[in-house]
């Protein structure tokens, strides 16, 4: 939803507000039927419209539900008892601490080596007139006499996948499904992200 500051026992403490769930369950995935065991959860109302009719049928025969815009596949231990259809909220979340947030970070575009890798550039002295931002030498001697796999050069910046962990809860609004955690979160306001309890905290 976006960020803001509050005032925690004196401290001024950034927090992202985010708005969790409900999730439908779209489908449940076991051993007998698919080899393992999974949560097929959608989040978001998506318009008939503008969905497929393969969408349509699998979100009608899994859990006689609607189409959903995000839909992304979880673990589960198989233990609780979940039906296809069922409606998961901000309740499972209510008594944890950290949580980790998975998601897109913002993509931005093709960018050099001084602000994709940190690179900090070439001295400004003896003639130098357009070298300033360039990343120097880049190959090898007459061996390999090649270009080696993995040199930080220019490139796409961003729009990856990548998580931040333990981040803090700091409230919890149950009425509105809203979650405020302290920190930032990958993407853009109004980006879709996973929320799940941290596997270290």
């Amino acid at each position: 939803m976006g960020m803001l500051q509050i005032f925690k026992e004196g401290k001024c403490i950034s927090v992202t507000i985010l708005h969790v769930g409900p999730c439908t369950v779209m489908q449940v995935k076991k051993p007998e039927t698919d080899g393992y065991c999974a949560l097929q959860l959608g989040f978001d109302e998506k318009r008939v419209k503008s969905t497929r009719r393969s969408e349509l049928g699998h979100a009608k025969k899994h859990a006689n539900t609607t189409p959903k815009k995000f839909i992304r596949e979880v673990e589960w231990d198989g233990k609780d008892e979940i039906q296809p259809g069922q409606q998961i909220n901000l309740t499972i979340l209510e008594k944890t601490k950290f949580v980790d947030i998975i998601g897109l970070n913002k993509g931005r575009g093709f960018q050099g080596v001084m602000r994709r890798h940190g690179f900090k550039g070439e001295k400004k002295t003896h003639g130098q007139s357009d070298r300033w931002r360039a990343p120097g030498s880049i190959g090898s001697s007459a061996a390999p006499a090649r270009v080696m796999k993995g040199k930080r050069m220019g490139g796409q910046m961003g729009h990856h996948r990548c998580t931040v962990r333990n981040l803090k809860v700091i409230d919890i609004d149950l009425d509105k499904n809203y979650l405020a955690v302290n920190g930032s979160v990958p993407g853009m306001n109004g980006d879709y992200v996973i929320v799940a309890r941290s596997v270290r905290g």
